[in-house]
C-alpha cells in the first residue's frame, strides 16, 4: 500500500470502503478491551503477590528496634527510608515514606504550598494574585489535574527528544508568577523519553524569579526498563545542591509498578531543610503512614540490587506487549505515512501521534468497536491538544492475545480517520 496522501481519490474511496467492511466485522465481535490506563496486568500482580506471605513471625514486626504496629516514625521507618534512598541515589535523611500513592504526596505538597507556603515562599500561594505552572506536554494528565484543581494557569512547554524544551523553560521562569514545573524524567508519561544529562543540568541550574519555584520530579519509572539493561540516573537532589538550588526540588517515587498499585509504598525526597519544614506542616495531619506495609516492602525488596532483579521479571511480561504494539504499528501504519510514534525501552506507554485533526475521531471509532483508550487531549493541560493528534497507548493491562485484538481495531480506526481527513 502506498502512502495515503499519494492515492488518487478513487483509490482512497476504495480503501475506505474496504476498511469500513473490516471495521463492521470487528464491531460484530462484541469486544470489550481496556487500554485506558497504565495498570499492571494480572501476571504482574500474581508475580509479586507472595509479598503477603511475609511477616509470619513476631520478630518480623520489629525494625531497628521499632515495633512497626505502633504509633510513631512520621517520616517512615528508617529501613524504608534507606531502601528508597538506595533506589533513588540520595540519602536516607532526605526521604519521607508515605502510603501507597505518590500522587497523594504530590497533591499534598502543592496543597501545603497553597495553604501555608513552602520553605522560601514570601506568602502562602493562596495569597498570590496569579500562579502559573509549567507543564511539559504531551504529559501526565493527573499531574495537570492537580495544579488545575488549585486554579493555577497551566503553561504548555513542548517536549523534545531530550525532555522539556529548556529554552522555553528558562524563558518562562523569568516570570515571578511561575511557581513550578512537572517533570517525569525517566521514561516520561507518555513519551517514554529519558531526560538528557544536559536537560537535567539546566533544570538543576535554573535561576527562577520566584524564590519558591519548585521542580516536581516524579521519578515514577526509575527502575522500569522492559528492554535492555537498567539505565543509571543522576540524583537530582545532589545536582540542585551543587547548582546552588538545594531546596528547589521535590522528588517522588513509589512501588506501585514494582509490587502492587493498591498496596504499595510511596515517598518524596527533598533537602533536609525542606524536610524539616514539611514535617512541621505534617504534624497536625498524620502520626505515621502504614509502617506494617513499609516493613513488608523492606523485607520483600531488600535493596536496589534485589529490586532490579524483580524488575527483570516484570520486563519479561511487559516487553512482549510493547513489542506487539510497535510491531503492529510498523506493519500496519508506517507504510501509509499517516502517523508517528516513539519506541520506548521502559515505562508504561507508547506515545502515538496521529494525523493532526484525527485523534478524537480515531478514539471515537475505537470506543464504537469496543476498545477503551485514554481520551484524546488528556496528555495536554485542560484536555486540549491543539493539534488533536496525540494518543496515549497503554499496553500493560491486557494479555498479549487481547492486546493484538485491540491493536487491530486501533489500526483500522487510525486509517479510517486519516482517510476521512483526506476527503475519502
Amino acid at each position: 500500500m502506498k502512502p495515503y496522501a499519494q492515492l488518487t481519490p478513487a483509490e482512497r474511496a476504495e480503501e475506505y470502503a474496504r476498511l469500513q467492511g473490516e471495521f463492521e466485522s470487528l464491531k460484530a465481535r462484541g469486544l470489550s478491551l481496556n487500554m485506558a490506563r497504565g495498570k499492571p496486568g494480572k501476571r504482574q500482580l500474581d508475580l509479586v503477590s507472595d509479598i503477603f506471605a511475609l511477616m509470619q513471625k513476631p520478630e518480623d514486626y520489629v525494625s531497628d528496634g521499632i515495633d512497626v504496629r505502633n504509633y510513631g516514625e512520621m517520616a517512615g521507618l528508617p529501613a524504608a527510608r534507606r531502601l528508597f534512598a538506595d533506589i533513588l541515589g540520595c540519602r536516607p535523611e532526605q526521604v519521607f515514606v508515605g502510603g501507597n500513592s505518590s500522587l497523594q504526596l504530590m497533591y499534598d505538597t502543592i496543597c501545603k504550598a497553597y495553604t501555608h507556603g513552602l520553605l522560601h515562599s514570601p506568602r502562602p500561594w493562596r495569597e498570590e494574585e496569579t500562579i502559573k505552572w509549567l507543564c511539559p506536554a504531551p504529559g501526565y494528565d493527573r499531574h495537570f489535574k492537580v495544579t488545575e484543581s488549585f486554579g493555577f494557569q497551566l503553561v504548555v512547554i513542548p517536549m523534545t527528544d531530550d525532555g522539556p524544551d529548556m529554552d522555553a523553560v528558562e524563558e518562562a521562569v523569568k516570570d515571578p508568577a511561575v511557581k513550578g514545573i512537572w517533570c517525569v524524567p525517566k521514561y516520561s508519561n507518555p513519551e517514554g523519553v529519558i531526560y538528557s544529562r544536559e536537560t537535567i543540568r539546566r533544570l538543576a541550574a535554573l535561576r527562577p524569579a520566584a524564590p519558591d519555584f519548585t521542580v516536581m520530579w516524579d521519578n515514577a519509572y526509575c527502575v522500569h526498563e522492559f528492554e535492555g539493561d537498567y539505565v543509571p540516573f543522576p540524583d537530582i537532589l545532589s545536582l540542585c545542591a551543587e547548582a546552588g538550588n538545594p531546596d528547589m526540588v521535590f522528588e517522588f517515587a513509589s512501588t506501585s509498578k514494582i509490587t502492587l498499585p493498591g498496596a504499595g509504598v510511596s515517598c518524596f525526597a527533598c533537602s533536609e531543610a525542606n524536610m524539616a519544614h514539611m514535617e512541621q506542616l505534617l504534624i497536625p495531619q498524620v502520626i505515621s503512614f502504614d509502617k506494617v506495609n513499609q516493613q513488608r516492602h523492606v523485607l520483600y525488596l531488600k535493596d536496589k540490587a534485589h529490586t532490579l532483579e524483580l524488575m527483570k521479571k516484570h520486563a519479561a511480561v511487559m516487553g512482549p506487549k510493547f513489542r506487539s504494539v510497535v510491531d503492529t504499528l510498523d506493519k500496519e501504519i508506517a507504510p501509509l505515512d499517516i502517523a508517528s510514534w516513539r519506541r520506548p525501552k521502559g515505562g508504561y506507554f507508547v506515545s502515538f501521534n496521529a494525523m493532526p485533526g484525527t485523534a478524537k475521531r480515531t478514539l471515537a471509532l475505537c470506543k464504537e468497536a469496543g476498545v477503551t483508550m485514554t481520551s484524546a487531549g488528556a496528555t495536554f493541560p485542560y484536555g486540549k491538544d491543539p493539534r488533536d493528534s496525540n494518543i496515549r497507548i497503554a499496553p500493560s493491562l491486557p494479555p498479549v492475545e487481547e492486546l493484538e485484538q485491540a491493536m487491530a481495531v486501533f489500526c483500522v480506526c487510525v486509517k479510517l480517520a486519516a482517510l476521512e481527513k483526506l476527503g475519502a
